[in-house]
């Protein structure tokens, strides 16, 4: 892949590890991105890791992707229940899009169970912790390789 694959994290997941760590776990946002970057590195694959805490510039970076990115992952963490304007920055997208979420939104309350951004992606994975952001980097990954090109883990 040419062009690496983004993760965009929206707010307060800066805070991950402090704020609610029996929903959101242990794991802070560093330790996330660090665990994407090895694997990113096993798959064959670069990423661009990022986050903010203002839907404007989500949504600047999501037009960014357009261009620059093979495919993109989002945790629009607030945002996904509240922003028509990222809904359709997002739905812009050629590229593959997978939205992960830390918990599982749709059993939390009640106005966390819509997800703008659901309707427009190619796939959600919510409820699996940090580990989502893995699960979501190996179906990125998997959605922007060319047919041609074999998915394969490195052996450990």
């Amino acid at each position: 892949m040419d062009k690496p694959i983004w993760i965009l994290n929206g707010p307060n997941l800066n805070l991950l590890g402090e704020r609610e760590p029996e929903i959101y776990g242990p794991d802070t946002l560093l330790d996330i991105h660090e665990a994407t970057k090895r694997l990113a590195h096993e798959i064959g694959v670069s990423i661009d890791f990022r986050q903010s805490n203002r839907e404007g510039e989500l949504i600047e970076w999501v037009h960014e992707a357009r261009q620059a990115a093979s495919a993109l992952i989002i945790n629009a963490g607030g945002y996904t229940h509240t922003s028509v304007s990222l809904r359709d920055a997002v739905a812009s997208l050629k590229i593959p899009v997978v939205e992960v979420h830390l918990s599982n939104i749709y059993a939390r309350e009640p106005f966390r169970r819509h997800s703008y951004l659901s309707e427009v992606v190619h796939g959600t994975i919510t409820g699996f912790g940090a580990q989502g952001y893995l699960l979501a980097l190996k179906a990125a990954s998997s959605l922007a390789r060319p047919v041609d090109v074999p998915f394969r883990v490195a052996s450990t």
